[in-house]
C-alpha cells in the first residue's frame, strides 16, 4: 500500500471517529430507576415531620432538574430545561406550578399547607415518571 493511501485511510478513520464520539456525547444518558426511587423514598419519608416539608420539595424539584439535566434537555436553567419538554409531560401546568412552589418555598416565601405540599409532590412524582424516571 502507498503511503498516501495509508494516510486516506488513517484521516478517515480519525474523522469517522470524532464524528461518533460527538453524536454519542449529544445522545441522553440512561436514568438509573433504581437511584431515583431510592431518592424519592426519602423525599417521602421527610413529609412525616411538618418542619422538613420545605425541604422536601425542595429536594424533589432539584431530583426532577438532575433527570432533565441526566436527558440533555436543552437549557442553562431549570426554567428552560422544562420549556424543552414541555411536551413530554402528561401535566405540563402541574410541574410548572411545583416548580413556582419550589422556588417560592426556596426564598421563604411560601405558605405551607398540607394540601399544597401533597399537590406539590404529585407533580413532581408524576413529571418524574413521564420522565422515566419512577
Amino acid at each position: 500500500m502507498s503511503p498516501e493511501r495509508i494516510l486516506l485511510v488513517v484521516g478517515i478513520f480519525i474523522v469517522s471517529a470524532t464524528f461518533l464520539i460527538l453524536f454519542l456525547r449529544k445522545l441522553p444518558k440512561r436514568v438509573r430507576k433504581n437511584r431515583y426511587v431510592t431518592k424519592w423514598r426519602d423525599i417521602q419519608q421527610l413529609c412525616a415531620n411538618k418542619s422538613n416539608w420545605p425541604q422536601a420539595i425542595m429536594l424533589a424539584d432539584l431530583l426532577l432538574d438532575d433527570v432533565l439535566k441526566r436527558r440533555k434537555r436543552d437549557g442553562k436553567t431549570m426554567g428552560e430545561r422544562l420549556v424543552s419538554c414541555q411536551k413530554d409531560f402528561t401535566s405540563n401546568d402541574s410541574v410548572w406550578q411545583a416548580h413556582k412552589f419550589a422556588n417560592l418555598v426556596r426564598e421563604n416565601k411560601a405558605k405551607l399547607s398540607e394540601e399544597n405540599v401533597k399537590k406539590t409532590l404529585i407533580s413532581f412524582r408524576k413529571a418524574l415518571q413521564d420522565m422515566g424516571a419512577l
